[in-house]
């Protein structure tokens, strides 16, 4: 009788679609569905050919930034040296963002660059997406504050650690990343897998972009469905 009644109810939970406690997944999974039937809408930032609407920045004048940022096999390549960005040349609100990268030779850091201010310089104001690797799914505030940090305080630097182990790849092997942009709440996925929540932002709209911050990192199958 009790086992009766014990799967009653799971079943009635199920059939209900109580939170059981993972909230934030069921926060970007709604997230997700929502935007399903704006895909249509999507825009494809990177178009594997050329650069066009995107702008370099590399610190040091003696260095030619196309020498940091090229294109192999269809993919944006950053040499990963000296440090700069690659951003786009628009600037977007609410969205929701997917795209892949890989370490191509040796594992190091980069970053996805979210909502950046104007300024050639390291670095703009900006959330970032951590890339570095095995820490896929961090969040970091570059100069902007968030409820979840856990950072010192004055530190340029905020952060808010994953909330699970890292299921990156292996190095070589292609990683996806989804992120949702949405008000002040800022929402990562790796792999298929809820990783992060930021709330608070204060940033509106900037632009999106890459860092080059220490060895070649590759990028591709880059797009922005616009939520607003």
């Amino acid at each position: 009788m009790k086992q009766m009644l014990c799967l009653m109810i799971v079943v009635t939970i199920a059939m209900l679609g109580v939170d059981t406690g993972n909230s934030d997944t069921l926060a970007i999974d709604s997230e997700s569905k929502s935007t399903a039937s704006k895909d249509a809408k999507a825009i494809t930032l990177f178009n594997g050919k050329d650069f066009t609407g995107w702008h370099m920045y590399v610190k040091g004048a003696d260095v030619d930034p196309k020498d940091v940022w090229k294109i192999k096999d269809g993919a944006i390549w950053c040499k990963g040296e000296p440090f700069g960005f690659l951003r786009t040349t628009k600037k977007y609100g609410d969205f929701k963002l997917t795209l892949e990268w890989r370490w191509p030779e040796k594992t190091s850091n980069s970053g996805v660059l979210l909502r950046m201010t104007d300024g050639d310089k390291i670095w703009p104001l900006c959330m970032e997406a951590q890339l570095k690797y095995q820490s896929a799914g961090d969040v970091v505030g570059m100069g902007c504050d968030f409820n979840e940090d856990t950072s010192k305080e004055g530190s340029f630097f905020r952060h808010a650690p994953k909330k699970s182990e890292t299921n990156e790849t292996k190095p070589g092997e292609w990683n996806k990343y989804e992120i949702v942009f949405k008000g002040d709440t800022l929402l990562l996925t790796v792999n298929g897998k809820f990783k992060n929540k930021a709330t608070g932002i204060k940033l509106s709209e900037g632009y999106v972009g890459f860092q080059s911050e220490g060895s070649p990192i590759m990028f591709r199958n880059i797009k922005l469905t616009p939520l607003n």
